[in-house]
Parts: structure tokens; sequence; C-alpha cells
């Protein structure tokens, strides 16, 4: 497996592993495909955090991005979608993807990274609630499940409400 930046000749393939990933009968077509769509058209775009994951024959079998988030006007990163394809998943695609977009985030200087997902999961990539840093996610009832991981930049003087960027609120 490799993990390198997502290039605009990649658009179909990622979209088609997230579709494959959140896919199911009810919605063929997942709101996360959507997102991904709406996303890569909005000023929050960021390229250079837009990761795949490619097979052992060049195929795309995962997809993470990180878009421009706020805390108030302070700048951060929301992280999401993570995609991988059902038939590449439980062997540490997911891992290497997250691990990629956190290096790259603190290596551009990003001082935070937020997301929407499971603590059982994301804690091991350091993700803690995002209360005990002082930001309140956009919706009270997401509770310990809106996280928060800090990054070299990081400074604890920022507190406030995180801001997905735009697409988000069309969910």
């Amino acid at each position: 497996m490799l993990i390198r930046r997502e290039e605009s000749a990649d658009e179909a393939a990622v979209r088609a592993v997230t579709v494959a990933a959140f896919a199911n009968p009810e919605t063929p077509d997942p709101v996360e495909a959507g997102l991904l769509d709406q996303l890569r058209t909005c000023g929050a775009w960021l390229p250079a955090l837009s990761l795949v994951a490619t097979g052992e024959q060049g195929e795309i079998v995962g997809h993470v991005v990180c878009t421009r988030g706020h805390v108030d006007t302070h700048p951060a990163l929301a992280l999401g979608p993570l995609s991988v394809h059902p038939t590449h998943q439980r062997r540490g695609v997911g891992l290497a993807l997250v691990h990629s977009v956190l290096g790259a985030a603190d290596a551009t200087g990003e001082p935070f990274v937020a997301l929407l997902g499971s603590p059982a999961y994301y804690s091991r990539f350091g993700f803690r609630p995002s209360t005990e840093h002082g930001i309140t996610p956009p919706d009270p009832d997401w509770g310990p499940y809106f996280q928060l991981r800090t990054l070299t930049a990081y400074d604890p003087t920022v507190r406030g409400t995180f801001a997905y960027p735009e697409p988000f609120d069309n969910l």
C-alpha cells in the first residue's frame, strides 16, 4: 500500500471508494459521497490534505480528507470523510490514512484536527473529546463523538465553538 496526495485524475475512483464504503440498500448514493463532491468545490478544500491509499496494482482503496474549519476566526481542520473500500477494510488502510493526514497537517503548521466519529476507533490516534480542550461541537448532542487531536502548533487559549465548512451544513 502507498499513501499519496490525491490527483485530479483520482476523483472518480475516490468517489467510487466513498460510495462503496458507505452505501447500503436504503442509500445507494450515501451522503458522504455528496459531501465529498461539495467539499471539492468550496473554498475549504485543501488539496495537500486529500490523500489516497493505493493497492498492489495502483488502484485506489482508500481516501481521507481534511478541510478548513474554524473556531471563531482561528483556523482549524475538519477530518472526513474517511473511506476504505469494503474489500480492504480491517487491513490497516484507515490507520495508515489517518496517521498520514495527521502528519501532513502537522507539517503544514495546522493547530488541530476535529472530527465526528467513534471514540473507540479514533482514540488510538490521540483524539479526545473536544470539550477537554475548550472546543464545543456545532451540535451539543454530539457529546464525546466530537473529538479533537492537537498538533504542534496548537494554542490552548483558542476556545469556542467549532465550525465545519459550509457543505457539512447541508447534511
